[in-house]
């Protein structure tokens, strides 16, 4: 009786579970849409204040000056795991904060979600995997996510000295976890960091992100 009256209340439960669910997921990509429309290829960037694990501020408009490279993160994403089990998301990091250049990542995951992370763990995690970002921004409630439309992870935007969104996308060509594509994979980022340190237009200013859903 008591499994009969159990089934019965599942059964009664999972419609208005589904729809909260697709009512959240609806909301999302309206939100995503939104950024989508707002923000464009050679117009300004969208400002942003946003907080690291270390509790450093971090301010686009008072990185004019400097390119801004902004990687959306998950630490349990295996196509983020590719480049960083690999070493090549911190080489990545290492070359460019060498050059001046400011490498932030942004956690959107929502609390319980995926990949979600206060300041401690984020700070374990950028020891274990020995991470060269400039910060690590917390973003728990997904505001800059949602500004930026952030749909994956990793999911890259590159900013240039005047404050204008010059690269959005993909980090490559290979849409794999597998680390044996890095090898010949074309970098959309590297390219565009290095067209924009040289003051060359980005020849390649767009892509298609490809990893797992930013867990919002």
């Amino acid at each position: 009786m008591f499994r009969m009256m159990l089934a019965v209340l599942l059964l009664a439960a999972t419609p208005g579970m589904a729809f909260a669910d697709s009512r959240e997921a609806a909301r999302n990509a309206a939100a995503q849409a939104a950024a989508a429309t707002a923000i464009e290829i050679g117009k300004p960037a969208p400002n942003f204040e946003a907080t690291d694990s270390t509790g450093k501020t971090h301010k686009l408009s008072d990185l004019r000056g400097r390119i801004v490279v902004l990687e959306w993160t998950n630490d349990q994403c295996p196509y983020v795991r590719k480049f960083y089990d690999a070493g090549a998301m911190q080489k990545m990091q290492q070359d460019a904060t060498g050059k001046g250049i400011v490498w932030l990542s942004v956690v959107s995951s929502a609390k319980g979600k995926e990949g979600y992370t206060e300041a401690d763990a984020a700070n374990r995690d950028i020891a274990q995997f020995k991470s060269r970002e400039t910060g690590r921004l917390l973003d728990p409630t997904g505001a800059l996510g949602h500004m930026y439309g952030a749909t994956s992870t990793p999911h890259m935007f590159v900013i240039d000295k005047a404050g204008v969104l010059a690269y959005s996308g993909a980090m490559d060509d290979q849409p794999s976890v597998s680390p044996s594509t890095l090898r010949d994979a074309k970098n959309y980022v590297l390219a565009a960091i290095d067209e924009l340190s040289a003051n060359r237009p980005v020849a390649i200013a767009t892509s298609k992100p490809y990893g797992c859903a930013v867990k919002y």
